[in-house]
């Protein structure tokens, strides 16, 4: 990231967006379409620039979000000695709702994952289990990737991982933790999911 300042209405990189930036840095995306969902202050898609992605999508259904994302990742693009060679787009929307044609070789997504009764903090809270962002995720990404896509979910102990990991082999997708770090109420994990082979 940047040095930039991040709005108090943009969710600030915390443990969470290090653990899957830790990942995707580690992550060869030389010529592939790669999408950062729920883009944020942009920690993700600068990764994937960094990881040599091609194109980069970030999309948003914050406004100021898609705001800061675009100056971080326009100031970084600026700092660098060489020009990057592909493209980006800022896509306000929530999830896949105005990707309509688009697939992905990559995707990465933090989703609100924290429990909570209502929806208050679009960012934040995840209704019960902290999983109505991440069910709604899991009904709409197949569709959106390309055959060999990859996709990296961070998910917290506290939605029921193992549940997740069950629903995603019943869609046909093999979903393995690469990253976990231990919090004082919680667990982190980064699960990452691609096809089963045949």
């Amino acid at each position: 990231m940047t040095g930039k300042n991040i709005s108090k209405e943009v969710y600030l990189p915390a443990e969470d967006s290090f653990l899957l930036e830790q990942e995707i840095s580690k992550t060869n995306l030389s010529g592939k379409t790669c999408l950062d969902l729920g883009t944020g202050s942009g920690i993700q898609a600068i990764a994937m620039i960094k990881a040599g992605a091609k194109f980069v999508v970030c999309v948003d259904i914050n406004k100021e979000a898609l705001k800061q994302s675009r100056e971080n990742v326009e100031s970084y693009l600026a700092s660098r000695k060489t020009l990057f060679p592909g493209q980006i787009w800022f896509i306000e929307g929530d999830l896949f709702e105005n990707l309509q044609g688009w697939r992905f070789d990559f995707v990465a997504f933090n989703p609100p994952y924290v429990p909570s009764e209502k929806i208050k903090w679009a960012d934040l809270d995840g209704g019960e289990k902290g999983r109505a962002t991440i069910d709604k995720f899991m009904t709409q990404f197949v569709g959106q990737l390309s055959p060999s896509a990859c996709v990296f979910l961070l998910v917290s102990s506290l939605n029921a991982p193992q549940e997740i990991i069950s629903l995603l082999k019943k869609k046909g997708f093999l979903a393995k933790v690469i990253a976990r770090k231990k919090l004082f109420f919680e667990e982190l994990f980064v699960l990452r999911i691609e096809r089963v082979s045949d």
